[in-house]
């Protein structure tokens, strides 16, 4: 295994972290993760992160239901960032949709609202 200490963290400790879904290769949301996310990932097999703003670790799903179990993770090259592959309960992004990224650069939905976010958060 990698040793979590050979990372290159940004100056805040994050490394950049693109939960993948596992079957589709669907890039469903980038998020941060900090060492303690990372540990608690490998360890626990679901996803967590850091979140930016509200300045706290965070699992994946835990106030929505929607959470992220891991098949695999993977280290780019300059070991600056993680590909998680995982597979997705409900929906990645906090408006309702499959993924982060459902609108085009022209700003059209592109992608599947599958919850509404009222009804969970």
């Amino acid at each position: 295994m990698i040793d979590l200490d050979n990372l290159k963290y940004d100056g805040n400790g994050l490394i950049t972290a693109i939960a993948q879904d596992n079957k589709t290769s669907e890039v469903l949301m980038v998020a941060h993760m900090n060492k303690e996310a990372l540990k608690l990932t490998i360890e626990t097999g679901i996803a967590h992160y850091w979140s930016r703003s509200r300045q706290e670790l965070w699992k994946k799903g835990e106030s929505s239901g929607h959470m992220q179990t891991v098949h695999e993770m993977l280290i780019d090259c300059d070991m600056d960032a993680i590909v998680i592959k995982v597979e997705q309960k409900g929906g990645a992004c906090h408006t309702g949709h499959r993924s982060c990224f459902y609108r085009n650069i022209e700003g059209d939905v592109v992608g599947d609202k599958v919850f509404n976010p009222d009804d969970v958060y």
